[in-house]
């Protein structure tokens, strides 16, 4: 029985391990994406105070695409970070072009860029005036017997190498109830307001948004199979040491992004053609993994870990 028992916990471990093992593997081939600021200057009459509703919308996104795991999503204070490097204004963002440019030092395969179309209430007694009251940057109270709220967004997702409009998507949410109670709402992502709050998400222009950013979300992980990935062919070496940190000269020109792992190889010899006398092949040992921390254009930094110690000269590869 002893042994019965003991075997069936190795059986049951192994099966833990390789259902790990394709987690992991399914983690690694993740679409990279990033999301933009949704533009929002077609509806923006509707608001005298500066709410920014573009933010509060491409942050709702990013929250259902990293829960739904899709996607590998961009951390938006990094998006936000290289956007005030590299010095592009808000309309430069709505240009596929441009937004292509800004994918590629981001290290992501397509860019998410959007505009709201329609974003209001159909209400005489709310009506524009209703929504715009600014009481310390929040939402005041507002009731009504019948109210009724359209929102509807655009997106597209744009390849980072060529700047072709990968595929489209829309999303239409309407929300209708008696009882409107706009209560503040204030206090986070969308200019003063937090859109991911159940607060703003229980009234009437609350839920329309919701409907419409649901289906979007939808509409966008259906389509994950246009985007493809890039393939990394890194040839590099080890151009710096300091302990397990190490610098390489490769980088973002050859497909290289933050969270990689490489493979670290110490050069054993190399083979020359007798005639010609070019290296025909290089023969290498492993002696450990790097996983890139930073990466620009022409190198990357990464921390060393395995059972050898780096040094200038070894050889970086793509982990098979």
């Amino acid at each position: 029985m002893k042994r019965l028992v003991i075997r069936t916990a190795w059986v049951l471990l192994i099966i833990l391990c390789a259902l790990g093992q394709t987690a992991l593997a399914a983690d690694t081939s993740k679409k990279r994406v990033a999301l933009f600021d949704f533009e929002f200057g077609s509806v923006h009459h509707w608001w005298s105070w500066d709410w920014d509703i573009g933010k509060g919308i491409a942050d709702m996104i990013v929250t259902n695409l990293v829960r739904d795991g899709t996607y590998s999503v961009v951390e938006r204070k990094q998006l936000e970070k290289i956007l005030q490097e590299q010095n592009f204004t808000n309309s430069d963002r709505a240009n596929p072009a441009t937004a292509a440019k800004i994918g590629k030092v981001l290290g992501v395969n397509a860019i998410v860029i959007g505009t709201i179309t329609q974003f209001g209430m159909e209400d005489k007694k709310i009506g524009a005036g209703g929504l715009s009251n600014k009481l310390g940057g929040v939402l005041g109270r507002v009731g009504t017997q019948k109210g009724k709220a359209n929102v509807v967004v655009d997106a597209r997702m744009v390849d980072t190498e060529t700047a072709e409009i990968l595929a489209v998507a829309s999303g239409k949410g309407q929300s209708s109830r008696s009882g409107v109670d706009l209560a503040g709402v204030g206090g986070g992502s969308g200019g003063g307001i937090d859109m991911n709050s159940s607060n703003f998400q229980e009234t009437i222009i609350g839920e329309a948004t919701r409907q419409a950013v649901d289906e979007l979300t939808r509409q966008l992980v259906e389509q994950a199979e246009k985007i493809q990935a890039t393939q990394i062919e890194v040839n590099g070496l080890v151009a710096d040491v300091n302990e397990n940190n190490l610098v390489l000269n490769v980088g973002q020109n050859q497909g290289l992004k933050v969270g990689d792992v490489l493979a670290i190889e110490r050069i054993v010899r190399q083979v020359k053609d007798p005639t010609t006398g070019e290296v025909i092949r290089t023969i290498t040992e492993a002696i450990g993994t790097a996983k890139i921390t930073s990466v620009d254009a022409r190198s990357a930094e990464a921390v060393f870990s395995g059972v050898g110690q780096p040094k200038v000269g070894d050889a970086v590869k793509p982990k098979k």
